[in-house]
This record gives structure tokens, sequence and C-alpha cells, in this order.
């Protein structure tokens, strides 16, 4: 019996050990994000395969470093712009999206499987010119809002941006193909393809792609600067 007993007991912490191990290994749950604006609220989780972007992001909202920042440029069928620390207290008008937490965050492409398909939530960042490493800015993000593509429309953006960035006489860089699974969403929800390989993605909502919508949609100046500010009022990380 006690032989018995002893096989049980190691049974169990093996089965334990194996399920945090596991845990560790990335079978963690998806951190979910509540972002609470002036227009309404957006649920938003990250991406574990992101490790860098998601803990940054995760720091910045426990630190409360977006609560209060605006939405500083929102274009219709493209995307919602927000997290320039400049904008707290700027007055209206002003042009907005050179602010920085003073630090840029390493790139993490993980197309094809991560894509700008319609409510991605992805990293702004400088030009390439400046910048030929991608790399996102600390603090700056963006929602997807984007727009539907024909598969004539992918197939020659999939051509072009493969000739212009891939490494001569090493075929297609893997950044610049569409899965049938993006081709799919960017046929029928739509989005912003053009960005993939170039930007991080980094998450994607899950509650109120509405109110993302309601957002690009609104006046804005030749700045693409709403003309009534449209506000973070505060974010929050929440469990699933």
């Amino acid at each position: 019996m006690r032989s018995i007993y002893w096989l049980l007991l190691l049974a169990t912490i093996l089965i334990t050990g194996v399920s945090c191990s596991s845990l560790k290994s990335g079978g963690q749950k998806e951190q979910m994000v509540l972002i609470t604006t002036t227009e309404g609220d957006i649920k938003i989780k990250l991406y574990n395969e992101t490790p860098l972007h998601r803990d940054n992001f995760k720091k910045l909202v426990k630190s409360k470093f977006y609560n209060d920042v605006l939405f500083h440029r929102v274009i219709s069928e493209f995307m919602i712009q927000a997290g320039d620390p400049d904008s707290k207290k700027a007055e209206n008008g002003v042009h907005l999206g050179s602010g920085s937490v003073g630090y840029t965050i390493p790139a993490e492409f993980r197309t094809p499987h991560k894509y700008h398909k319609k409510g991605a939530l992805a990293a702004a960042r400088i030009g390439d010119n400046v910048n030929p490493q991608k790399e996102s800015s600390g603090s700056q993000f963006y929602i997807v809002v984007g727009k539907t593509y024909t598969d004539q429309q992918l197939d020659i953006m999939q051509r072009d941006k493969s000739a212009r960035y891939s490494t001569p006489g090493e075929g297609n860089d893997l950044r610049y193909l569409f899965s049938e699974q993006a081709r799919n969403d960017y046929k029928t929800i739509g989005g912003t393809p053009n960005l993939d390989g170039n930007y991080t993605v980094f998450g994607e909502v899950v509650e109120g792609l509405d109110i993302a919508e309601k957002i690009s949609k609104v006046e804005t100046n030749s700045s693409d600067r709403p003309l009534n500010d449209i506000r973070v009022l505060k974010m929050k990380l929440v469990r699933k």
C-alpha cells in the first residue's frame, strides 16, 4: 500500500510539473486590456508571441501612462492612433505625433501569422530613412480599421512588397506573403495589408470594434487630428 501511495504522489508531482512547464513555455492566457475612451470602451488582447511589445504595453498601462492621451491621428478606412505623451495637454489644432517615452522597441514581426486585419493592434514608428530596423515607438500605437481588398489587389501588393524588400537571391521574404487566413480576412472584414512586415502587430480588439470605427469617421483637420478631442480616459489590465 505504501509503495502505491508513493507512486501516486510521484505521478501527481510530475503532472503538476508538466502543467507548470507548459504554462511557462507559452501556454499562458493572453492579457486583456480595457481602454475607456470618451466615445466608449474598447477591449484588446495582447499577443504572447510578441513579448517585448506585450510587456512594455502592460508596464505603461499599470503606470497609468495612457490616461488622458488623445487619439491624435485618425483616418477613415485606415486606422486610429494614440499614445503621444505630448497630447495630454495639447491645445486645439496643434500638430501631434512626435512625442516619445525616450526609447524604442525592437521589431517583432510575426507575419504571416499575425497581420493587419481589421481590429489589429500595432505599434507606430518613425520612417525607414531614419529607422532601418523598423523599431517601434515605445508608446504610440494604432488600431486598424482598414477596408476590404480583392485577390487581384492582394496579389499585386504581395508581388511589389516582395520585390522591394526581399534579399536578392534568397527568394521571397515570408513577412510579405499573405496566408490563406489573412487573404480571407482582407477580402471579408478588411484591414491594411500594405503594412504587413513593416509594423509590429502585437494584439487585437476583442470587444468595441464599433467604437474604433466610430472614432475613425470623425471630422479631422489637415494633419488628421480630430477637430473635437477624443481621449483615452484610462486603461486597465483585466481578466479574460
